[in-house]
């Protein structure tokens, strides 16, 4: 009954506060302490009582209201923050007034006009707290002081250290070091963490801009300003990568009750995605520091959260870091015999933005991944969510933040190397059923991306064959299926219409011919699959050393798709050979009628999205005449063309001698083969890196808090507010 009168007592507030038409007056707290004081209310509830169109009506109608409820809010939490919260009373006052605040900044944020009212000085409110005029701090400092102190309020956000019942701990002095974040710890500091969240997703509300803006509210917290920057970091990086979804492994122990764990990981690793951001100082090209940590003399950007994760050097902080990503990643992809039995946690995009933030900032965490066969348990999740989100439209964000990881390993010589690894593991997708590597995972699986992802993939597909350019001079052995796979691309991106259709084309064709070059000349001894492969698929090759250049032919070939224009890139869906999919697997399915989505900015540097409805209405031959010209002399067919003047009289003498009609017997055959001494001399070996640029940069800050926005629906923090930074889309 009490927390029905509460509700109801709030609400009466909040229509007092929308109605009153004369200022009221700060110093009223009977009336401003309706809004937290005396009230018992959910985020939920809050976000329920308190509408979103009162909300902008008060902010037209009666601003200074609004102005002084946000300015009351910030000076309880800042007198939480100095007093700190001994007693119930106070730590629900903090409680409420964050979850007050939550509600409120977006529609401060989505008002140009109200975007640095944070950052205004407020009469009253000095540096030292909020009674001192004298230096007056701005709104925004003086909140996210207090909320960096709160996450360290010993018995409320940590736990205390007191020596006797009667000591009390000075939060002005407190070593906040000595409060690193327990497992024990959860709900204040979730709700805590949704407010920082909710402070620093004021880049929601800016346009897309290749230019790199600076979010003042993280700029602040992640500053010298914050005592507390370093225990901080280190808790939201101990908290994230410590969570053990699954615990002790107690069927559908995640049903019988809450587990505040989970969501204060899903907020920890969202601060971290969004607080670490470039400061313009090109870190990315500035070496790790190789002190410790702690050493705050060394040189480094002034975000201290990027400082502090750049300077991480032990292996042992390495070795934790991976093995709890790796461990979280891995975890929707986990079968037991009893459905649904286990946790299945679903922030693996944040996780996988914090995996390239690591590598990114931190070049000696990314030779610490490739150092060991490690990579692969990073490897098979990503493989896992590109092939499931594969058709999906509203995932395609997803499909191009595992590409690029999978870019940026791949320009480093050991990720090849590791792929060698037998691939074991039973993962349930719905690919061919193969035995070999971890290679021959890959490359069916950007098969299957390729053949029978959504067309707005296309623009991936150089980088996903470029991925596969790089790894190839390493791969000692490619399984029979994977082979078949490579050859099934070339087959599908050398056809006429295809090469003729854009002018970029050629360049997969070129990818698939390089990658087949570099296994020839550096491991033609394990690769008798590819081999007969090329072999048995020679025509292809013929064709492409005989593609014909003069209009009329070209002019042929672009109307010969003109009745399918259906048919991406050209690939026939079927023609492939398919056979049983893994156990356990579900078929890429597009989205559920009615999901959410973000529409993302175009990826720089990427070919753009074609119509294929009318791709045959804008290419003309004068255009692509000249084109073909310059680089089907290019093609660099030498090497396997005399692969081929070798090796193909030779199989069809043994199998009219032989009478072979075995492909088993072939393949031992080349498998005893050599071609030392007959092919050209071998071309040095290029490996094409990640290259970061602004445009890049862009696209990553646009997906990353377009994936925090969908993530929160409960309370759904920003939804139905005017957020310009993407579209919000419905399927």
């Amino acid at each position: 009954m009490g927390n029905t009168d509460s509700k109801l007592n709030f609400r009466k507030a909040v229509i007092q506060l929308t109605t009153k038409t004369q200022p009221v007056e700060a110093t009223d707290d009977a009336f401003w302490d309706q809004f937290w004081a005396d009230t018992a209310t959910t985020v939920q509830d809050v976000f329920a009582l308190v509408p979103a169109a009162e909300i902008r009506a008060v902010r037209e109608e009666s601003p200074s209201n609004l102005a002084t409820l946000c300015y009351k809010a910030v000076e309880k939490l800042v007198q939480a923050a100095e007093s700190g919260c001994p007693l119930e009373k106070e730590k629900q006052i903090v409680l409420n007034c964050s979850r007050m605040l939550t509600r409120i900044l977006p529609y401060i944020f989505e008002d140009q006009d109200w975007r640095g009212f944070f950052w205004s000085t407020v009469p009253g409110a000095g540096r030292t707290g909020m009674d001192d005029d004298e230096g007056a701090r701005p709104l925004a400092e003086s909140l996210l002081l207090a909320m960096a102190d709160l996450l360290f309020c010993p018995d409320f956000t940590v736990n205390s250290h007191r020596r006797g019942p009667d000591s009390v701990e000075d939060m002005q002095t407190i070593d906040s070091c000595e409060y690193i974040w327990e497992a024990g710890v959860g709900f204040a500091q979730v709700l805590m963490l949704t407010l920082l969240l909710t402070c620093f997703s004021e880049a929601m509300y800016l346009p897309p801009s290749s230019d790199t803006i600076l979010n003042p509210w993280v700029s602040f917290f992640c500053s010298t300003e914050n005592r507390h920057a370093l225990p901080l970091f280190t808790s939201l990086v101990n908290v994230v990568c410590a969570y053990d979804p699954v615990g002790y492994g107690i069927p559908y122990n995640h049903l019988l009750f809450s587990d505040y764990r989970e969501q204060l990981v899903e907020q920890a690793v969202q601060i971290l995605i969004v607080t670490l951001e470039h400061d313009g100082g090109g870190l990315a090209h500035r070496p790790p520091s190789p002190s410790s940590m702690e050493d705050q003399d060394s040189v480094g950007p002034d975000n201290l959260f990027v400082n502090y994760l750049s300077r991480i050097h032990r292996e042992e902080d390495y070795d934790f870091v991976l093995k709890g990503l790796a461990r979280l990643l891995v975890n929707p992809l986990m079968q037991t015999y009893l459905p649904n039995s286990t946790k299945k946690i679903q922030f693996h995009q944040e996780l996988l933005v914090l995996f390239w933030k690591l590598c990114d900032f931190n070049k000696k965490f990314l030779f610490f991944v490739l150092k060991s066969s490690d990579v692969l348990d990073i490897l098979v999740p990503i493989l896992f969510y590109l092939n499931d989100a594969r058709a999906d439209q509203s995932r395609v964000g997803l499909m191009h933040i595992g590409v690029f990881i999978l870019l940026l390993l791949s320009g480093e010589r050991n990720f090849g190397v590791r792929l060698n690894k037998p691939y074991s593991v039973h993962v349930p997708m719905d690919i061919p059923v193969f035995t070999g590597t971890h290679a021959d995972l890959l490359i069916v699986v950007f098969h299957k991306i390729i053949t029978s992802g959504h067309q707005r993939l296309q623009p991936l597909f150089d980088c996903l064959l470029t991925i596969v350019v790089n790894v190839s001079p390493y791969l000692k052995s490619m399984s029979m299926v994977a082979a078949n796979k490579l050859l099934h691309l070339l087959e599908a991106f050398s056809t006429n219409w295809f090469l003729f259709s854009a002018s970029q084309n050629y360049h997969l064709v070129f990818f698939l011919l390089e990658a087949f070059n570099n296994i020839i000349q550096y491991q033609f001894d394990g690769n008798c699959n590819l081999v007969y492969a090329i072999i048995r698929k020679r025509n292809l090759f013929h064709q492409l050393a005989n593609l014909p250049s003069d209009p009329s032919s070209i002019q042929t070939a672009l109307l010969r798709k003109r009745k399918s224009p259906d048919a991406i890139t050209g690939i026939s869906r079927t023609s492939s050979q398919e056979t049983v999919s893994m156990e356990g697997s579900r078929p890429a399915v597009p989205a559920e009628p009615g999901t959410l989505k973000t529409s993302l900015v175009a990826i720089p540097g990427t070919p753009p999205i074609y119509n294929y409805n009318n791709l045959y209405t804008v290419v003309t031959c004068p255009f692509v005449l000249p084109q073909v010209l310059s680089w089907k002399c290019k093609l660099p067919l030498q090497t396997i063309m005399r692969l081929l003047q070798v090796l193909v009289p030779q199989v069809e003498k043994i199998c009219i001698d032989k009478g072979l009609t075995d492909e088993s017997e072939i393949l031992k055959f080349l498998q005893h083969g050599t071609l030392v001494g007959l092919l050209p001399v071998p071309h040095p070996i290029l490996i094409r890196k990640y290259q970061a640029n602004a445009g890049t940069a862009m696209w990553f800050r646009t997906y990353m808090w377009g994936v925090v926005y969908l993530r929160n629906v409960d309370p759904p923090i920003w939804y139905d507010t005017d957020v310009r930074l993407f579209e919000i889309q419905k399927m």
